[in-house]
């Protein structure tokens, strides 16, 4: 390089060397760090001790709670998913009537995604408390019939963390919207020339032009679900009761880690948790060939 490349590259460096620091320490270095934790006995106490696959061996064949809170956090995963994008698909078509006031209409339904999660799960402990909650309250007065315990009953606690996360899917809602606002009028016109009705315009136009968006959605919504944690933490006092009920794989991950200082073990969850998320996220991507359509091909 000649002298002046030399200065801009000494420039350049010492302009990015905040990030490049910061990402070595808080992101480079952590990262290798459990890596080299999974294989060791660490206790932050001591200086770890290498035991090569025993964390992981002991994950697979001696721990219940590890696989019950995989069975918790799979079950989680497979429900709210689907339904939080089906709620979502139709909450942004109701969104997009040309009604007026559709603009405050559209702000109320997303308000829920922007408050604090502690906040929205103490509010959801007042909604589900099987005495005096709201919902129950209102199973009594409109239905006659008592409600379930909800989270206090280890058969209706997760359907409740379910129910919950419906609540606040706005975000994917505003991404709908602006996916239904890339479909061209046209398509819709000629359908009705046609005589299409608007679930034929809705399964043959809109839903396939939607398939992209839906793909980022499920893939986003797949990686929060699995690392699902403030909610259950905030609602169960961090135990994921009751019986393990709630006890998911995050939460699992950060009471070893920080409750019995098995610091190790824990790391060799989180590299479990990155492979199951990477491979659920690949399968995904994957046959998305077969349904996701790009308008233009």
């Amino acid at each position: 390089m000649t002298r002046q490349e030399r200065r801009h590259m000494r420039n350049g460096l010492l302009f990015a060397s905040p990030f490049l620091f910061g990402f070595g320490a808080f992101f480079l270095y952590p990262l290798v760090a459990s890596v080299y934790y999974s294989f060791c006995h660490y206790n932050v106490i001591q200086p770890p001790m290498w035991i090569g696959l025993e964390n992981f061996r002991e994950l697979f064949t001696r721990d219940a709670v590890f696989w019950k809170s995989l069975y918790n956090t799979l079950y989680y995963t497979v429900f709210s998913v689907p339904l939080g994008l089906a709620v979502s698909i139709g909450l942004a078509l109701l969104l997009n009537q040309k009604v007026r006031g559709m603009a405050a209409y559209r702000t109320v339904f997303f308000l829920p995604t922007i408050v604090p999660m502690v906040a929205s799960a103490v509010l959801w402990l007042w909604v589900l408390n099987p005495e005096s909650g709201l919902l129950n309250e209102t199973l009594r007065q409109f239905l006659r019939v008592d409600g379930p315990g909800w989270l206090a009953d280890e058969h209706w606690a997760k359907p409740s963390l379910i129910l919950m996360s419906l609540w606040a899917t706005g975000g994917a809602m505003v991404i709908f919207l602006a996916g239904l606002a890339d479909v061209p009028a046209s398509l819709y016109e000629v359908a009705a020339i046609d005589g299409a009705g608007r679930w034929a315009k809705f399964r043959n136009i809109t839903l396939p032009m939607l398939t992209p968006t839906i793909l980022f959605n499920l893939v986003m919504g797949l990686i929060g679900a699995f690392q699902y944690f403030t909610q259950v933490y905030v609602m169960t006092g961090g135990k994921g009761g009751p019986v393990d009920s709630t006890m998911f794989y995050a939460l699992y991950l950060y009471r070893n880690s920080f409750h019995y200082l098995r610091m190790g073990y824990a790391s060799a969850m989180a590299w479990m948790l990155f492979l199951l998320i990477l491979a659920a996220t690949v399968a995904v991507l994957v046959s998305s060939r077969r349904w996701v359509y790009y308008h233009g091909d």
